[in-house]
């Protein structure tokens, strides 16, 4: 008997990564999103941007500040004046459709309505990362499965044991597919809203 609590206990230890790593993929998966533009300003929307900074690519929040000090305006306060034209030129290049206006160590990002055509656009790349993040968590499925698959051909567990553990890493799979799902759909909606 003291076999099978100890097969419990490694299940759930198991388990417990396994949710782990497919947690960490959804989470992945909201940085995603919030940094698609919905024609709200928000500081998430430059965080992909890259500025080359004294030789070296750094992510913009490591040489200003950024705000949103309106809905449809983002401020980046850049702290040494002479990276002002580097930030500014780092965020027309981050293919976000942002047009700056530098005014010194200020750099004003205003946030254009978006047109229906740009809606459909972001709603695929949505979809994109989305689809990404189901595969991601379809392969962390694929190594639970292999891992139960291995001590059952090492005798560690029975074939009941492997079946009822495989129905237990599927359902978290299905939870955490479903997760995603709803992530895109909220997100779907917030850049349609007109």
């Amino acid at each position: 008997m003291p076999v099978a609590d100890d097969t419990s206990a490694d299940f759930s230890k198991m388990r417990t990564d396994l949710r782990n790593r497919m947690e960490s993929s959804v989470d992945v998966l909201k940085k995603e999103f919030a940094g698609l533009r919905t024609g709200r300003a928000s500081i998430a929307l430059l965080d992909p941007v890259m500025v080359d900074a004294y030789g070296q690519m750094v992510p913009l929040n490591q040489v200003a500040t950024v705000s949103v000090p309106e809905p449809r305006m983002i401020s980046v306060q850049v702290w040494d004046r002479s990276m002002a034209k580097a930030v500014d030129k780092a965020i027309r290049d981050a293919g976000l459709g942002l047009n700056p206006a530098s005014d010194g160590q200020l750099i004003r990002v205003p946030i254009p309505p978006l047109n229906e055509e740009r809606r459909k656009e972001l709603t695929k790349v949505a979809g994109k990362y989305a689809e990404e993040v189901r595969v991601a968590i379809r392969n962390v499925r694929r190594d639970g499965m292999d891992q139960l698959r291995k001590l059952e051909k090492d005798g560690l567990i029975s074939e009941d044991e492997q079946r009822k553990f495989s129905t237990d890493v599927q359902k978290l799979t299905d939870d955490m597919i479903r997760a995603v799902d709803e992530a895109l759909g909220v997100k779907e909606q917030e850049i349609m809203q007109v």
